[in-house]
């Protein structure tokens, strides 16, 4: 075998072994990402979920507002990328407990009964004004001492909440996404879709709860979110009796 020869062999092993080395560091690179996803999520392989929406007021049937639909869309995705499944049930449905299965519940307490549950269980520092008349406060979240106001079409609150049973580190989180206006549950969806990377590394698998806030939806739709701060602690903690000192509203 001359030196050519020789060279071009040398060569091609040399470039076998480096796109083996490079397979071998994508995959589990892959793997590794998909195994804090799922673990975020407490969707392990083939693993089981429940999806809890509101059922509308048109009739018996399951009918879900367009924007509720999005928002599954936008879980299933996230289900379907950890291997997993879901199971959709309408918020009237859902008559069982909390950790056996990942749950992410959509919706506020004025449509949403397994919303309502939640927050009352859960979240006893929250409270929704689900008032059926009209007002300043209607629809209003109060967290802790905060109220904050919703002006439809110009700056709608959001909570998205990770929740899990402390007892048992073996407890599957249950997700909450509520919005003050339907658009704002999708926007909420997708800032979890957006950034649960960031949320994983932050968090791993303790509880938290953000208060959110959507930008003019009436022109952007679900994508202009900021965060406006974390309120585990406030949403945590039972409210007191006293009013509340401050009210959040559009200027």
């Amino acid at each position: 075998m001359n030196d050519d020869v020789r060279n071009i062999v040398l060569g091609v092993i040399a470039a076998g072994i480096s796109a083996a080395l490079g397979w071998v560091a994508r995959t589990y690179l892959y793997r590794r990402r998909l195994r804090r996803k799922q673990a975020f999520f407490g969707l392990p392989d083939n693993s089981e979920s429940l999806l809890v929406v509101n059922r509308g007021a048109a009739g018996p049937e399951l009918a879900v507002m367009r924007y509720d639909v999005f928002a599954l869309l936008e879980l299933a995705a996230l289900i379907k990328d950890c291997n997993a499944h879901a199971q959709i049930l309408p918020h009237d449905t859902a008559r069982q407990g909390f950790g056996e299965r990942t749950e992410f519940c959509v919706g506020g307490p004025a449509s949403n009964r397994r919303m309502a549950a939640h927050l009352s269980s859960l979240l006893p520092g929250v409270r929704v004004n689900v008032d059926a008349e009209p007002g300043p406060d209607r629809g209003s979240f109060l967290v802790g001492s905060e109220r904050y106001r919703v002006e439809n079409g110009r700056e709608e609150y959001a909570l998205l909440a990770r929740l899990t049973a402390e007892r048992s580190q073996n407890t599957r989180p249950v997700f909450l996404f509520c919005g003050q206006t339907s658009i704002t549950n999708q926007a909420t969806t997708r800032y979890l879709a957006r950034n649960h990377e960031r949320l994983a590394r932050k968090y791993g698998g303790s509880s938290f709860v953000l208060l959110l806030k959507v930008i003019n939806s009436q022109a952007y739709g679900p994508d202009v979110v900021e965060l406006v701060e974390d309120v585990t602690r406030a949403a945590q903690t039972p409210l007191p009796a006293a009013a509340p000192r401050s009210t959040h509203r559009a200027s």
